[in-house]
């Protein structure tokens, strides 16, 4: 069903990846990515080719996925995401072990380290779970992942996508320095996506 799904996104927004900073290996990763549209992880999943996408796993917000049993559906039940909470974390909702666990079972994931999806192309300030995680699980690679358009085919507030062509840049990959505090690695992630977003292809 995944796999339907995925090729009538391609169809319909004709999304390409250009592999700029890396090749598109089998190796365990976390793609993380900027956040403008629920459509960003069928975009970037889609993108990938099968022998990557068929182990990396989408995290999404709770918030908006458990709203009813169809969107709940499509997240879980067909992509196998992650729902996690975006607001009041706590010990109790900590999405980072969830998201570990998946690490941990040999699958790779797509984050969106700003949070919630903005209305504009702009990159905003990173999250600190992106931190959290990477420090969790430091061997790991983190790659960034540019989404070109998607906030113009399903913007916030909007419930019909439109058919526009998108693209994603993909990064180099980088992991968390021995000793790195979490601004310093936050601000590096951010400035790699900005790259990306910079980078002729998108």
């Amino acid at each position: 069903m995944k796999e339907i799904i995925g090729a009538l996104a391609k169809i319909f927004t004709g999304v390409v990846a250009y592999w700029v900073g890396c090749s598109p290996e089998g190796k365990q990763r976390v793609y993380f990515a900027n956040h403008v549209s629920h459509f960003d992880f069928l975009l970037l999943w889609s993108a990938l080719p099968k022998t990557v996408r068929t182990t990396t796993i989408p995290a999404a917000a709770a918030c908006y996925w458990n709203k009813n049993r169809v969107r709940q559906w499509f997240a879980e039940d067909v992509f196998d995401a992650v729902l996690v909470d975006r607001e009041n974390i706590r010990r109790a909702n900590n999405p980072v072990p969830k998201l570990a666990a998946v690490l941990d079972r040999g699958d790779s994931l797509i984050i969106f380290p700003e949070g919630g999806r903005g209305r504009t192309p702009e990159i905003r300030e990173f999250k600190g779970g992106i931190y959290h995680l990477a420090k969790a699980r430091p061997g790991v690679e983190f790659v960034p992942c540019y989404i070109d358009n998607a906030y113009r085919v399903l913007p916030k507030g909007e419930f019909m996508p439109l058919p526009i062509l998108c693209s994603v840049t993909i990064g180099s990959p980088l992991t968390l320095k021995h000793g790195e505090r979490k601004q310093e690695f936050l601000l590096r992630a951010q400035k790699a996506l900005e790259a990306c977003a910079n980078d002729p292809h998108s």
